[in-house]
């Protein structure tokens, strides 16, 4: 079993509550207007890795990094249901939470019938569905980039943010590479991008 994978970070901050591990697929067929990661869309592009290869990248990520959970957004997530369900039951026996982000809305969901898709949301702690609408910015929730996306608590693990979203702040995080790249994830609005890129 194998995932499309755009991009693993073994450690953020700034993807779902406290230290995680993220993992981005690759392919997406929403194509959100204004989507910050198109680049994400190809499914054709990424790298092909095993299930196993890249859980026992977690694994290692929960004992040096003490992680306590891990994300999946991307690109869409449930186009790779099943082996994204796989990865979240493992990471539910070893305690792990689970964050699904998807461009679909649960309803959505239900109506395609997507091949796998209750399996991932059942391993699912915290979903956030919905597509990003560019007219409609969401500046008080985090991880969200509009206002019509939605939290479901799907178990107890994070039920007490349900009532304090809008006291967590979005955060940036950005990465300087041994060959000279610069890499950043997080949400956060457009014009703090434009501030840190005008000069580049």
């Amino acid at each position: 079993m194998f995932v499309q994978l755009h991009r693993f970070l073994p450690l953020t901050t700034v993807e779902g509550p406290g230290r995680r591990a993220c993992v981005w697929v690759q392919g997406c067929p929403i194509h959100c207007k204004g989507c910050g990661v198109p680049w994400t869309w190809n499914p054709k592009k990424g790298t092909k890795v095993s299930v196993e290869t890249l859980w026992n990248q977690i694994l290692e990520s929960k004992q040096k990094e003490n992680i306590e959970g891990i994300t999946f957004l991307g690109g869409e997530p449930f186009e790779q249901a099943e082996a994204l369900s796989e990865l979240g039951r493992r990471a539910q026996r070893e305690g792990l939470s689970v964050m699904t982000f998807s461009g679909y809305y649960k309803e959505q969901l239900e109506e395609l019938q997507k091949p796998f898709w209750q399996e991932l949301y059942h391993v699912t702690d915290l979903f956030i569905d919905g597509p990003f609408e560019q007219d409609r910015l969401d500046h008080k929730r985090p991880w969200v980039g509009s206002t019509n996306q939605r939290f479901h608590f799907l178990s107890d693990r994070y039920k007490e943010l349900e009532s304090e979203l809008s006291t967590v702040p979005d955060r940036l995080e950005i990465y300087f590479k041994k060959d000279g790249t610069v890499e950043a994830n997080g949400m956060v609005p457009s014009e703090v991008w434009n501030r840190l890129f005008k000069n580049i």
